[in-house]
């Protein structure tokens, strides 16, 4: 009798290290990366909108480069803050204005750069290429990117003081 509880408890601990390898390792594992997804998707919407309000409020440039290099400098304490950094993520932003004949938004044109005379109507911000790189791509499995997200939103000041007419960069 003692002999079969003794084989009984081995066989327990047997089935408990193949229910946790085959099981509960495989659910934690999912849970774990599934959370970081959730949490790497909200932080890369924000730093879209956050984007966009910055450009909102900000001068219009032909480059967009005051507002791309906001962005490269503001990134959100997120996995892989570098791809931001160094460029690997493309930011993109599009100025419009409405087309006087048709209503429609149309790219945004204007002869020069931050004044009270070139101001668009609204501005869409994108972020393209990221690429979830997780603890499994040391297992030789691919990165998971993430589909484009992006922002738009009318004008608010543009940076400008109508009643001086000059803008602030």
């Amino acid at each position: 009798m003692a002999e079969r509880r003794r084989l009984q408890r081995g066989q327990v601990t047997v089935e408990f290290a193949l229910t946790w390898v085959g099981v509960l390792l495989p659910l934690t594992m999912g849970l774990i990366f599934t959370s970081q997804i959730l949490w790497i998707w909200h932080g890369v919407n924000e730093y879209t909108r956050l984007g966009a309000s910055y450009a909102t409020t900000h001068c219009w440039m032909s480059s967009a480069s005051n507002v791309t290099d906001f962005m490269r400098q503001n990134v959100p304490p997120i996995v892989s803050q570098d791809q931001f950094q160094s460029g690997g993520v493309q930011i993109n932003v599009n100025y419009f204005g409405k087309d006087p004949d048709s209503g429609s938004l149309v790219p945004f044109t204007c002869d020069g750069d931050c004044s009270s005379a070139c101001i668009p109507d609204t501005v869409s911000v994108s972020v393209t290429n990221f690429q979830y790189q997780t603890y499994f791509t040391s297992l030789g499995l691919p990165p998971v990117t993430l589909p484009d997200f992006r922002t738009s939103a009318p004008m608010e000041s543009a940076g400008c003081d109508p009643e001086q007419g000059v803008c602030q960069p």
